[in-house]
């Protein structure tokens, strides 16, 4: 007895606290909870913590507490319950058989939002597969009166037929979306390899969702004079606003260029089949030479979201990557609020501090860059103009010997110009 998908969406949240056996602070996540179901166009209308150590197999929380969710939806009218954990497919089942509307789980919710926002091809592909992989080990919850035809030899009746045919579809279809996934990684690797050929460096931008940092590209696209590139992303004060990952490039006023890349956004408890489906996308964050670790310093639970993207790099083994933690949205908050002491913080929305950003990560992945002093001979007149449309010049003398040109520069260069050294 669901309504229909045309009907305001009322959800009423369940949580489980299972005391020192959580992970992550039950009040925090179920905050965090109602944030994505406001992502999914839908209302909270209560919120429910059922305190149990143990799970109870077939309703998840305990027939008692199932009745207490009974009662609220029919006081607060609700027409969809979303637990704040994965459920199996014979526990979604038994609770909508009980409670008579629609059940989801955390990471079907997820799945929803993704499915939602996925733009490019690439990002609706790993969401297909996510959400295949979701479904695949629930069938027989999900079809389970259609299987249980009898018991015992001659009494395989369509229901498990059907069963079969979903099963060997959706794994087909998962083997097809893998190879596609293949395919478009292999044309990223090209890209990849061409920057990497040219050697210009990569820098990740990483964090929780709703961190800011579309806005963080944004601005720095701004703040470096690159917006006549048309190149701006979309940016949205709300989870997963953005699921594709976008590469900018981006000059500096020294000439010094790097590739930005936007990656997708980090949740506590994010389902490990969306860490895989998503990693083609993630492992720009493998590929880069340093990472902007962005915290919306806004947030309460900050320290919390932090953890959760120290996490999700560690499972990507992309932690040992150098990273620069930036706290972003101080515009929302008093200079007596701000805790972070000589940490980096800014507010992309505004541009405060942001040359604080630039003049940090130019100095971390332009390091090994070598300050050098050229006199080149007019005859090789052809260096000197490549110096200076590659680099910025500090000193440029028209000398008797030849030209004097004060730089820094890459290794490369530096040695391939070594015997002009003055």
């Amino acid at each position: 007895m669901y309504e229909s998908e045309n009907s305001e969406i009322k959800a009423i949240l369940v949580g489980l606290h299972q005391g020192l056996k959580g992970e992550y602070d039950i009040n925090e996540t179920m905050a965090e909870l109602a944030e994505l179901v406001y992502a999914a166009n839908a209302q909270v209308v209560d919120s429910i913590i059922q305190n149990k150590e143990k799970i109870e197999v077939a309703t998840y929380i305990g027939t008692g507490k199932v009745e207490e969710v009974k009662a609220t939806i029919d006081l607060k009218q609700a027409n969809l319950v979303v637990f704040n954990d994965e459920l199996s497919g014979a526990q979604i089942r038994n609770l909508e058989a009980i409670l008579e509307v629609k059940v989801i789980d955390r990471t079907a919710l997820i799945l929803d939002i993704f499915a939602k926002r996925a733009a490019s091809k690439i990002a609706k592909l790993q969401v297909e597969l996510a959400q295949l992989r979701y479904r695949l080990p629930r069938l027989i919850g999900f079809r389970g009166e259609l299987s249980r035809t009898g018991g015992g030899i001659g009494t395989r009746g369509p229901g498990e037929q059907k069963l079969e045919i979903d099963r060997r579809r959706i794994q087909e279809r998962i083997d097809e979306i893998r190879r596609q996934i293949r395919e478009a990684d292999k044309n990223r690797d090209v890209q990849r390899k061409l920057r990497e050929k040219r050697e210009i460096p990569i820098v990740a931008l990483v964090g929780y969702t709703n961190s800011g940092k579309s806005t963080v590209l944004n601005q720095m696209l701004r703040y470096t004079h690159n917006e006549d590139q048309d190149k701006q992303v979309y940016e949205e004060n709300m989870l997963f606003a953005t699921l594709d990952t976008f590469s900018r490039r981006i000059v500096l006023d020294d000439k010094k260029e790097f590739i930005l890349t936007d990656t997708v956004g980090f949740v506590s408890k994010l389902p490990h089949s969306l860490v895989e489906a998503f990693k083609a996308t993630l492992e720009e964050a493998l590929s880069a030479d340093l990472l902007i670790h962005v915290i919306d310093a806004s947030n309460s639970h900050y320290a919390m979201q932090s953890e959760v993207t120290h996490s999700v790099l560690k499972e990507l083994k992309a932690d040992d990557v150098p990273m620069i933690s930036v706290y972003n949205k101080i515009d929302l908050l008093s200079s007596e609020t701000i805790p972070f002491g000589n940490a980096l913080a800014i507010s992309a929305k505004t541009g405060e501090n942001f040359n604080l950003l630039i003049e940090r990560l130019s100095k971390e992945i332009f390091k090994d860059r070598i300050k050098a002093t050229f006199l080149v001979p007019y005859s090789e007149g052809s260096i000197v103009s490549y110096l200076c449309r590659e680099y910025q010049a500090e000193k440029l003398e028209y000398l008797e010997e030849g030209t004097l040109i004060q730089l820094e520069l890459a290794i490369k260069d530096f040695e391939k110009f070594r015997n002009y050294l003055r």
